[in-house]
């Protein structure tokens, strides 16, 4: 695997394109990151060739062969470089367990965490308590543990913590606290921030409020 060619592309606030670059970090694979708009029109050729069917990030090329959808690419890293870090469990019903709770995040959570920072009034409100209750249910899931995985951090700790960077935005425009509501999600997004796989990927919660700004200007709320 020495000299494996590995690049990922991605774009710096996306929880989704967070997800394959921890998990390269964890595994300590050597790889070329390339940024990438997200507008249609600026969208590099590579990124067109290599997802010609969705068209977005995140794209893992591993030796020239594309593997696309963050989860599937979590998956792929964790198989490929099976001899450090491993980040699925190697119980099959842990291992399901922790695929389940993974496609729980991006269907429960993520659609009522944007629409708190692009939308005001009433839809904003009814987004807020959509996404305290979801990472109340998260919080249960992860109880006592230090983190999802165990003692160890895992696949899905890699699903939710990329959301870890936008809580400041979450609070700010949904006016509310989510250590108030969540103490433990909380505690463990700082221990996960002490990390440097994560650390080094995750953007500051500033920058991302800074962009939240620009995007609720280009919808029209500021």
């Amino acid at each position: 695997m020495a000299n494996d060619e590995v690049i990922l592309l991605g774009f710096w606030p996306s929880m989704f394109g967070m997800r394959p670059r921890i998990a390269l970090e964890e595994k300590e694979v050597k790889y070329e990151y390339r940024e990438e708009e997200l507008m249609e029109a600026n969208k590099s050729p590579l990124l067109l060739q290599m997802n010609p069917i969705h068209k977005k990030i995140p794209v893992l090329i591993h030796n020239g062969k594309p593997i696309c959808e963050s989860f599937i690419a979590v998956e792929y890293i964790d198989e490929v470089w099976k001899d450090k870090a491993p980040l699925l469990p190697s119980d099959p019903y842990d291992r399901a367990q922790a695929r389940f709770w993974a496609d729980y995040i991006d269907k429960k959570l993520y659609i009522p965490a944007k629409t708190i920072h692009i939308t005001k009034g009433d839809e904003q409100e009814a987004a807020t308590k959509e996404f305290i209750e979801v990472l109340k249910v998260l919080e249960g899931v992860l109880g006592d543990k230090a983190y999802f995985g165990g003692d160890n951090f895992g696949y899905l700790d890699i699903a939710l913590i990329g959301f870890y960077c936008w809580f400041h935005t979450y609070e700010t425009y949904g006016n509310f606290s989510i250590e108030a509501e969540c103490p433990k999600i909380v505690a463990w997004g700082k221990r996960c921030m002490q990390m440097d796989s994560v650390a080094k990927i995750l953007p500051d919660q500033q920058k991302v409020l800074k962009l939240a700004k620009v995007l609720r200007q280009i919808y029209g709320l500021e």
